[in-house]
């Protein structure tokens, strides 16, 4: 009998998309395929102690705290309690926002030399910083919105401008967030500089963007080697909102009509996944990732941003776009699992002791 796979599903965190980790972990591990992996359930609290989790809850009073012990040879987790210690394979990361998708946690797994899914430090903390992002994007003439950048404790431009260099309305957003966190519509000096104090709260650099009128769509990316682009969805906004913010996202149910896939011709399919796959290679992405876009009148493709750490959760494009591919919900749990141990094989090959000759 085949052996299982021991994986952790690390979850939580102190991001301010803690709970919405939550929700992507609670989904991940109610479709993972348990024939084939042994499942650790490694919970992160808002303070970030770690836990040994029952199972998925935001209660991690119910966990057993545990101590780290990175060391290289036998990276082991032990519970504090008993002083018993338990050993990983893989870890799913499924930290969304601060410390789960800008590089950090990724790093400490690659101290440990434990595998992990998803884009590795470099990737992660590119698409994270979305001024860094759009920079690489614009060398790579890739296309993407108007926009200005803002930095705390520097001079703070004026309304007229901002205005003059991205039009109105725009978009003020923190450089370093997730879910809509901080973001804000724009249409007057007032708006303005209330949502330069709201951006400001969650971060300490700031994107301004046109608003881009025009149609909002999302295309999944899986694969390391060949990576391949799914159909696009396309998100319409329902009621009164003007922005897929975070309640439009996770709170309001009736705020958002998903269109999986979206009506578009053949030709704009296929000219909307280049696009995508060349985004999710200059951002150095692994495994898979989330591209978001709007498609205009004229046809013309504007990139959003890319997100390393999609939602899992029950409404989440990501999956429900692989699904399109032919991927079900459990077997793109594992094929993810999968791509990350094979990459993991291609990075020991490379030779990391160099006999100098210094004394």
């Amino acid at each position: 009998m085949r052996q299982k796979t021991k994986l952790a599903l690390v979850y939580g965190g102190r991001s301010v998309e803690h709970d919405v980790s939550v929700i992507s972990a609670r989904n991940i591990f109610e479709n993972i395929d348990t024939t084939k992996f042994e499942i650790h359930l490694l919970g992160i609290d808002k303070s970030g102690k770690w836990f040994l989790m029952p199972d998925v809850d935001k209660s991690f009073n119910k966990g057993r705290p545990l101590h780290i012990n990175p060391d290289t040879k036998q990276p082991t987790f032990i519970i504090q309690s008993d002083g018993s210690a338990f050993s990983i394979d893989v870890a799913f990361i499924i930290l969304h926002g601060t410390d789960g998708e800008d590089g950090s946690i990724q790093g400490f797994f690659n101290l440990m030399q434990i595998p992990f899914v998803g884009s590795g430090v470099l990737g992660s903390a590119i698409a994270m910083d979305k001024i860094i992002a759009k920079k690489l994007m614009l060398q790579a003439k890739i296309p993407t919105a108007k926009h200005a950048f803002l930095y705390k404790n520097e001079n703070i431009p004026s309304f007229a401008n901002i205005s003059d260099r991205v039009g109105i309305p725009m978009i003020v957003k923190p450089a370093n967030q997730g879910s809509s966190i901080g973001v804000s519509k724009v249409i007057s000096e007032y708006d303005y500089h209330k949502a330069l104090e709201e951006a400001f709260n969650y971060d300490e650099s700031i994107l301004i963007e046109e608003f881009i009128i025009g149609r909002e769509l999302e295309c999944s990316v899986i694969g390391n080697k060949k990576p391949l682009a799914s159909p696009p969805g396309e998100v319409e906004l329902k009621k009164d909102y003007t922005i897929y913010s975070f309640d439009a996202k996770y709170v309001d149910g009736e705020a958002v009509l998903l269109h999986i896939p979206a009506e578009l011709d053949d030709d704009t399919v296929e000219k909307i996944q280049s696009v995508c796959l060349k985004v999710y290679n200059v951002l150095c992405c692994k495994e898979f990732a989330r591209v978001d876009l709007f498609l205009k009148k004229n046809g013309e493709i504007v990139i959003n941003e890319v997100n390393t750490l999609p939602g899992f959760t029950n409404i989440s494009m990501f999956p429900k776009l692989c699904g399109l591919m032919g991927i079900s919900y459990p077997d793109l749990i594992t094929k993810l699992i999968d791509m990350a141990l094979e990459r993991n094989q291609e990075i020991k090959k490379l030779e990391t002791n160099f006999i100098s000759g210094l004394s």
